[in-house]
């Protein structure tokens, strides 16, 4: 009884470390973008999360964001400029069916109801790095993650030589973590 009391002891403490473990879910998650074409806000979206997020909010080094979104999902309100996103010059869905996301840490940030997500963000065939702050807020037994970062598509290769979009854009998340 004395090594099962022992044994209980030390396993516990290691279940409240170990992060819950979610999916994205696309009928609750929302993924936006913003670039200026011509002086003029043009925004967009993107459907078809995959992946898998572990987050616990006690233990900032469990939590882990491996997530993808489909680039032939892109919409913008214009099925032709839809269609032209998707061209080679542009995402090139064909070629790179999935823009993704891969978490390396998870820190504090200045702001008490933000944690700081560092990570590595690849469009077409570039991988970079990335950070940016996001809320993550409990919906029953559920996620709700939400940020927003800024990166230069050039860097991505993304729009060619353009000289009438502007090199930022600006994407918003707001992702519902399904608990597993």
């Amino acid at each position: 009884m004395k090594h099962f009391l022992a044994l209980l002891f030390l396993i516990c403490p290691v279940y409240w470390v170990i992060g819950q473990h979610f999916v994205p879910d696309n009928e609750g998650s929302e993924v936006k973008f913003r670039i200026k074409n011509f002086g003029v806000n043009v925004n967009g979206s993107l459907k078809g999360l995959d992946g898998k997020i572990v987050f616990n909010a006690d233990s900032l080094a469990v939590i882990q964001f491996d997530v993808s979104i489909q680039t032939n999902t892109i919409r913008t309100g214009i099925d032709q400029r839809d269609n032209h996103l998707q061209q080679e010059e542009y995402l090139d869905v064909k070629k790179y069916p999935a823009i993704s996301f891969v978490s390396t840490s998870v820190t504090t940030s200045t702001n008490k109801d933000y944690l700081f997500v560092f990570g590595k963000l690849t469009i077409k065939d570039v991988t970079k790095e990335i950070s940016f702050p996001f809320k993550a807020t409990p919906k029953g037994d559920d996620y709700l993650f939400e940020g927003e970062f800024t990166f230069n598509r050039r860097d991505y290769n993304v729009g060619g030589g353009s000289i009438t979009m502007s090199d930022n854009v600006t994407v918003q998340l707001s992702v519902l973590g399904k608990k597993q």
